[in-house]
């Protein structure tokens, strides 16, 4: 089901903290070139950005590792070619959640000459849901740095996507990087709540179960996608018969919406 966001019954972002809407989060149901990348504390700016590559891009998933133990997957596809810059789509896992579970998005990013780069959060789940932004930030940034090294991103096509947990952090990571992502996707969110500064409008993608029993699809449907609106984005939502999960054909959608081929 496609849904349209109107400016009735909008709420503000601090409204909606104060309306006490709970902030739930759950686990996601849950190699070969390496590079080990370390963590420090920052504010919600990140400062990697696409350049012209000086390393050659690897191809198929390759393994990112940190000092921590946990590290993230980079995947490029075969089609991938220096002189034509590539789609990039970040993708963050839900809480408890690995790089791995975004495998199913091998494919499609093959099909499409998409490059996919799933980092790992540092602690079981982003730094931003339990406190504030530091350490996760440090290492996306790392991270990002040996993609636009090694691969010609399209500066105008760089989406910021999460599942559960990993939503919730697109959405209050992305709109201090506008500048960067030209996109933010999340699917099943459970809040919004971004630092300052605010920088650009980049569009935003969100879809939620009507029968999700871990995160209530009210909190995007009455909460955040009503509350990206108002605040001048554009929006697409989408509402689908199910629970807490990615249905394929809603992972369709955001792709095809990514890509341009729907609006």
């Amino acid at each position: 089901m496609k849904s349209t966001v109107t400016t009735k019954d909008r709420l503000s972002r601090r409204g909606f903290l104060a309306a006490g809407i709970p902030l739930l989060w759950a686990p996601l149901l849950e190699e070969v070139s390496t590079t080990r990348i370390s963590a420090r504390h920052k504010d919600p700016r990140l400062t990697a950005r696409p350049r012209q590559p000086n390393e050659t891009a690897p191809r198929g998933a390759v393994s990112l590792e940190s000092d921590k133990g946990r590290g993230g997957i980079l995947y490029v596809p075969e089609q991938y070619h220096p002189t034509a810059p590539a789609p990039l789509i970040v993708a963050l896992h839900g809480g408890g959640g690995q790089a791995r579970s975004w495998e199913r998005l091998y494919e499609p990013c093959e099909e499409h000459g998409i490059v996919l780069l799933a980092p790992e959060s540092r602690g079981r789940t982003w730094d931003a849901i339990q406190g504030m932004f530091g350490p996760d930030v440090v290492f996306l940034d790392s991270a990002l740095e040996y993609v636009f090294a090694r691969c010609a991103i399209d500066p105008k096509k760089i989406a910021l996507a999460g599942f559960s947990d990993g939503a919730s952090y697109a959405l209050s990571l992305g709109p201090s990087n506008g500048d960067l992502f030209s996109e933010l996707i999340a699917f099943s969110p459970g809040f919004s709540y971004p630092e300052e500064p605010i920088i650009g409008r980049p569009k935003v993608f969100i879809s939620h179960g009507t029968e999700d029993r871990v995160l209530p699809v009210a909190l995007s449907r009455d909460g955040i996608a009503p509350m990206f609106d108002m605040d001048g984005y554009t929006i697409r939502y989408e509402e689908f018969t199910g629970g807490h999960e990615m249905p394929p054909e809603i992972v369709t959608k955001a792709l095809d919406w990514f890509l341009g081929s729907e609006p």
